[in-house]
C-alpha cells in the first residue's frame, strides 16, 4: 500500500515522540545520527514543499489538473526515490521502525510513480492521480515536519495535532487515488502486455503484469482497515494520552 502512515521511520523516535522510551532512544543515536537525520528530514520537508508550491502554481496558471504530473514528475520522482534511504536508516539501525515495514511503505510508493504513472503515459491526465498526489503532498510535508522538530526537542502542538488528525481524511483519499489509477491502468497493461513474461521462453517461467496488479489492488482490502485502526489507536495515545492494550492473537 503506497499511502503509508508510519511512524518514527526517520526521526529516531516511537509514535508517540515524547514519551520516556522515545527520548531514551534518541539520545543514544549519538549526534551524528542525529544530526543527518535532521539534515535529511529539513531536505524532505523542503522537497515536499516545492512540489505543493509547484502544483498550486500550476493549477492557478492552467486552471486544469491536465498535464499537472508531466509538470511537477521529476520532482515527485526525485524525493520519492531519495526516501529509499529510510530503508537504510533502519538497517544501520538508528531508527526503531523494522525494515520490512520500511521497505515495504517505501517500495510501495516507488512502484505507484515508476511502474505505474511514469510507465503508463496514457493514465497521467486522471483525476485519481491528483487526489493521491495532493494525499500525499501534505502527508509527507506534515510527517518530516514533525520528525524535524520531534529531533530538534521543539515540537509546536500544531505539527503534532496534524501529524494525527489529517491522517484522518488524507489516508482514504490517497488510497482511493492509488486504487483508481490501477485500475485505470489496466486496459492499457493488459492490451500491451507490458512487463509481462509469456511462455515459452528460455527461463520456462512467466508473469502476468496485469493479474499482478488485480492482485495488488485486492491486497489493500486486508492492509487498509489494519494501518487506519493502527494510526487511530496512536492518535487517542498520542493526543488524549489513552493507554492501548493491545490483544494477543
Amino acid at each position: 500500500m503506497a499511502f503509508s502512515e508510519e511512524d518514527g521511520t526517520n526521526s529516531g523516535t516511537s509514535e508517540a515522540g515524547e514519551d520516556r522510551e522515545a527520548l531514551g532512544k534518541r539520545r543514544r543515536l549519538g549526534w551524528a545520527a542525529t544530526t543527518w537525520l535532521t539534515f535529511y528530514n529539513i531536505a524532505m520537508t523542503a522537497g515536499w514543499l516545492v512540489l505543493a508550491i509547484a502544483m498550486v502554481r500550476f493549477y492557478m496558471e492552467k486552471g486544469t489538473h491536465k498535464g499537472l504530473y508531466k509538470s511537477i514528475q521529476k520532482t515527485l520522482k526525485f524525493f520519492q526515490t531519495f526516501a529509499l534511504l529510510e530503508i537504510v536508516h533502519c538497517l544501520i539501525g538508528i531508527v526503531p521502525t523494522s525494515v520490512l515495514v520500511a521497505g515495504v511503505q517505501v517500495s510501495s510508493r516507488i512502484f505507484m510513480v515508476w511502474l505505474i504513472t511514469h510507465s503508463i503515459k496514457p493514465i497521467q491526465n486522471e483525476e485519481s492521480v491528483v487526489l493521491f498526489l495532493v494525499a500525499w503532498t501534505v502527508t509527507e510535508i506534515t510527517r518530516y515536519s514533525f520528525y524535524t522538530f520531534s529531533l530538534l526537542n521543539h515540537l509546536p502542538y500544531f505539527i503534532k495535532w496534524a501529524r494525527y488528525n489529517f491522517f484522518i481524511i488524507l489516508y482514504p483519499v490517497g488510497v482511493a487515488g492509488e486504487l483508481l489509477t490501477i485500475y485505470a491502468a489496466l486496459p492499457y497493461v493488459k492490451k500491451t502486455g507490458m512487463f509481462s513474461i509469456r511462455l515459452p521462453n528460455k527461463y520456462n517461467i512467466s508473469f502476468d503484469y496485469y493479474y499482478f496488479l488485480l492482485i495488488t489492488m485486492a491486497s489493500y482490502i486486508p492492509l487498509f482497515p489494519q494501518l487506519y485502526f493502527h494510526m487511530l489507536r496512536q492518535r487517542r495515545k498520542v493526543l488524549h494520552g489513552e493507554v492501548i492494550v493491545e490483544k494477543d492473537d
